[in-house]
C-alpha cells in the first residue's frame, strides 16, 4: 500500500470518527434539540483552534451486545483548543454513541487529557451530556469515574476546573461536576441526579419529572449544584468562553489584563442617591457594583440562588477581580446557611487562583430563626469566616450602611485579615443596630419614659454606631466620598498588587464542612 493510499485510510478512519455514532444518531440528537459533541466543541472554540486527541480509540468490552458497536474514539471527543487566544483541554461527550455512557476506554480518554491540562497548567472543560457507567463493562467502568474523580482532586485549585451539563447526568456521573468550580447548565436539557424519577418512585413513592428532580432550574434555585442556568447551548458555551476570559490559566499566573476603555479616576455622581434615606428600606447593591467595575461587565455567580449575597467576577482598572456584597433586597442582606456557603466557596476559589477580593457590606446580621439553627448555621456561617481569615490574596471591603455583629466581622474585616477597610460616611458598624440595643440595654427606662426611645437610638449611634468611631481605631482605614469609590478601590490594588503572606506550613486545614 503506497502513501497515497495509507493517508486516503486514513482520512477515512477520521472521517467515520467525525460521525460519531453515525449519521441517524446525530439527526435524533438534532431532533432533541441538541448540537453533537464536536458541534459544541466548535462553538467553545476559537475557530480552528481544536487538535483532537484519541480519535481512533475503540472500546474493548466483548458483553451483552456491544461487541458491534465499536465507534472510533468511542463516546467522548477529547482535545485541546483555545479561547480567546488561550490554551485550554477540553472534552466533550458524544451522546450518539451508545448513550454518552463512560466506558474503561473513555474514561483513560478523559484521564488522559485532565493529565494534560494539569501539565500544560491550562483550564480543563467537561462537556457532559450521557448515561452514566456503561452497565456493560461493570467495575472497569465504575474504576474510570474514581480516575477522574481523583484528578478532579489533584486539580483543584491548580487549574480552573469547569463543568458544562448539556444532556443528562446521572449516579456516579454527577460527582466529577460537582467537584470541579463551576457547573454550567442549559435549561430543559441538563439533568443531574443522583438517583432519576423511576428509582425515586420506586424507593420513596414520589413521583416526580427529570427537571423537577434535577432541572436546570432546581440546581440554579435550590440546590446551588448550578453556578449558571442557561437558555440553550449556545449561550451557554458564549458564557463559558466569557468566564474564562476573566481566569488564569493556573494558580501560578494572574489573569490576563484586558483594556476596557474605562478611565480608573472616572466618578458617579449618582453614587450619592444610590441609598435609601430611611436605612432600613431595600436597593440593589448590584447598582454600586455596575458603577464601581470596568464598563459594568459583572459576571454574576450563583445569581438565583442565595439571592441575599452577590458574588462574581469583574474587572478594575483592567484586572480581574472576585466581588461579594451583601444584598439587601433580599432578606435584608442578612447572612444565611446558603449565602455563608456561596459566599465561602467564591473566596475560597479566587484565593486559590490570584484573584483579588473586594467585598461591599451592608449586612444587619445572621439570619436568626429555628430552621437556621437547626440547619447548622453555626457550622456553615464559620465557613465563610473560615475562608476570609484563609484567603492570602489582596481583601479589601468597604462598608456602605450597615455593618452589625458578627456578620461584621465575617464579611471581610481588617480582624480577618482584610488589607484595606474603607466606609462611606452612611456606615455604622456595631454588636447590633441602634433599635435593637437601646431595647435591651435600656429596657426598664424605657418602660418608664418610652419618649425616651429617640433620643437613646441618636445618643447610641452617636457613640458607637458610626464609621468614625471604627476609623478612630484603626479598624476602617478611611472613610471615603462615594463618588471615590471606583479610584480608592484601584489604587489600593495597585498598592496590594505584590502582597506577600505567608501561613504557617501544615497539610491543610479543616474547614467546617
Amino acid at each position: 500500500m503506497s502513501l497515497r493510499d495509507r493517508l486516503d485510510d486514513l482520512q477515512r478512519r477520521k472521517d467515520q470518527a467525525a460521525l460519531g455514532g453515525g449519521a441517524r444518531r446525530i439527526e435524533a440528537q438534532h431532533q432533541r434539540g441538541k448540537l453533537t459533541a464536536r458541534e459544541r466543541l466548535q462553538l467553545l472554540a476559537d475557530p480552528g483552534t481544536f487538535e483532537e486527541f484519541d480519535a481512533l480509540v475503540v472500546h474493548r468490552s466483548t458483553d451483552f451486545g456491544v461487541d458491534q458497536q465499536r465507534f472510533p474514539g468511542d463516546s467522548v471527543v477529547t482535545g485541546y483548543a483555545r479561547i480567546e487566544g488561550r490554551p485550554v483541554c477540553v472534552f466533550s461527550q458524544d451522546f450518539t454513541v451508545i448513550g454518552g455512557s463512560v466506558s474503561e476506554v473513555a474514561a483513560e480518554k478523559i484521564c488522559k487529557i485532565m493529565d494534560l491540562a494539569l501539565k500544560a497548567g491550562v483550564p480543563i472543560i467537561g462537556i457532559n451530556d450521557g448515561g452514566g457507567a456503561r452497565i456493560q463493562e461493570g467495575v472497569a467502568s465504575l474504576k474510570g469515574y474514581g480516575e477522574i474523580f481523583r484528578r478532579n482532586v489533584r486539580a483543584s485549585g491548580v487549574i480552573p476546573q469547569i463543568s458544562v451539563i448539556l444532556g443528562p447526568a446521572a449516579g456516579g456521573a454527577v460527582y466529577s461536576p460537582s467537584i470541579t468550580d463551576f457547573v454550567f447548565m442549559v435549561q430543559d436539557h441538563s439533568f443531574m441526579f443522583i438517583t432519576g424519577p423511576d428509582v425515586v418512585k420506586a424507593v420513596t413513592m414520589e413521583e416526580v419529572t427529570d427537571e423537577d428532580l434535577g432541572g436546570a432550574s432546581i440546581h440554579a434555585t435550590r440546590s446551588g449544584v448550578a453556578h449558571f442556568s442557561i437558555d440553550t447551548e449556545e449561550a451557554c458555551l458564549a458564557e463559558v468562553r466569557r468566564l474564562v476570559a476573566f481566569l488564569p490559566p493556573n494558580n501560578l499566573e494572574d489573569a490576563p489584563i484586558v483594556e476596557m476603555g474605562d478611565d480608573p479616576r472616572r466618578r458617579d455622581e449618582d453614587m450619592l442617591t444610590i441609598l435609601p434615606e430611611v436605612d432600613s428600606h431595600p436597593y440593589d447593591v448590584r447598582e454600586v457594583i455596575y458603577r464601581v467595575i470596568d464598563s459594568a461587565d459583572f459576571l454574576e455567580v450563583h445569581a438565583d440562588y442565595a439571592q441575599n449575597i452577590v458574588a462574581g467576577l469583574a474587572r478594575l482598572a483592567g484586572r480581574t477581580v472576585g466581588i461579594v456584597a451583601n444584598q439587601p433586597l433580599y432578606l435584608a442582606g442578612t447572612l444565611d446557611i446558603a449565602a455563608s456557603t456561596k459566599a465561602a466557596r467564591f473566596v475560597r476559589f479566587c484565593d486559590c487562583f490570584n484573584i483579588p477580593i473586594v467585598t461591599f457590606v451592608d449586612v444587619t446580621g445572621y439570619l436568626p430563626g429555628t430552621a437556621q439553627e437547626w440547619g447548622g448555621i453555626i457550622s456553615h456561617g464559620a465557613k465563610l469566616v473560615y475562608a476570609y481569615a484563609e484567603a492570602t490574596v489582596p481583601k479589601v471591603t468597604c462598608i456602605l450602611r450597615k455593618a452589625y455583629g458578627g456578620a461584621y466581622i465575617a464579611m471581610g474585616s481588617k480582624h480577618l485579615g482584610g488589607d484595606v477597610n474603607l466606609s462611606w460616611p452612611s456606615g455604622s458598624i456595631a454588636v447590633t443596630g441602634p433599635d435593637a440595643a437601646v431595647n435591651i440595654v435600656f429596657r426598664s427606662q424605657l418602660e418608664k419614659a418610652p419618649e425616651s426611645r429617640q433620643q437613646l437610638m441618636n445618643d447610641y449611634q452617636e457613640r458607637f454606631a458610626n464609621p468614625y468611631v471604627t476609623a478612630g481605631r484603626g479598624y476602617i482605614d478611611d472613610v471615603i466620598d462615594p463618588r471615590d469609590t471606583r479610584w480608592k478601590l484601584i489604587r489600593s490594588l495597585e498598592m496590594l498588587q505584590n502582597k506577600g503572606e505567608h501561613a504557617p506550613q501544615k497539610k491543610h486545614g479543616n474547614i467546617p464542612l
